[in-house]
């Protein structure tokens, strides 16, 4: 995670609260598919497995996650399209 690009202002948002895995994942691939290359989208969620299944989409198809935390009890993710991974 790239600290100086967690201040990118986000073109997309992805509000996946109240959903458990697999569907937060499932709608990030979806959104993923209709997003420009370095794009970069903001997600939030409530699941935990979360935490573990967001960088590990990131990791798989190399896009790049600026930023994850937890705020007001959710997980809240900065990601950043790369190339044309799907």
């Amino acid at each position: 995670m790239n600290s100086s690009n967690a201040f990118l202002s986000p073109n997309h948002t992805l509000d996946t609260s109240g959903l458990f895995c697999p569907e937060p994942v499932m709608m990030l691939h979806n959104k993923i598919r209709d997003v420009t290359q370095g794009d970069v989208i903001e997600i939030w969620a409530t699941d935990p497995a979360t935490t573990r299944d967001i960088p590990k989409f990131c990791a798989f198809l190399g896009h790049e996650l600026l930023l994850q935390d937890e705020r007001d009890g959710k997980y809240y993710y900065l990601l950043q399209k790369q190339g044309d991974g799907e």
